[in-house]
């Protein structure tokens, strides 16, 4: 338990901090998912407006410091490749 006013301050700082970040990566989850699904479904307009959507969260969570850099480019970098796949057979 803090007992100095700095710590108190840093507790209340640390859990509006968590709250946002778990709310960011729960949406990043979840337009990553919806993409995959369109993917794997094989419908080549809804795939690629939810990879764009997708990516662009993906980006905007690495700006943020959400998700590390790199984390954010491999994701991105795997559902374009599927998408390239599915829009080129």
């Amino acid at each position: 338990m803090a007992h100095h006013p700095s710590a108190e301050k840093r507790n209340r700082q640390r859990l509006v901090r968590t709250e946002r970040n778990t709310s960011v990566r729960s949406a990043v989850r979840t337009a990553v998912k919806k993409a995959r699904t369109a993917l794997s479904d094989g419908d080549r307009k809804a795939a690629e407006q939810s990879v764009r959507l997708a990516s662009k969260a993906l980006a905007k969570a690495a700006r943020k410091g959400v998700l590390h850099g790199k984390t954010a480019s491999r994701r991105t970098g795997r559902i374009q490749a599927a998408l390239h796949k599915l829009t080129n057979s």
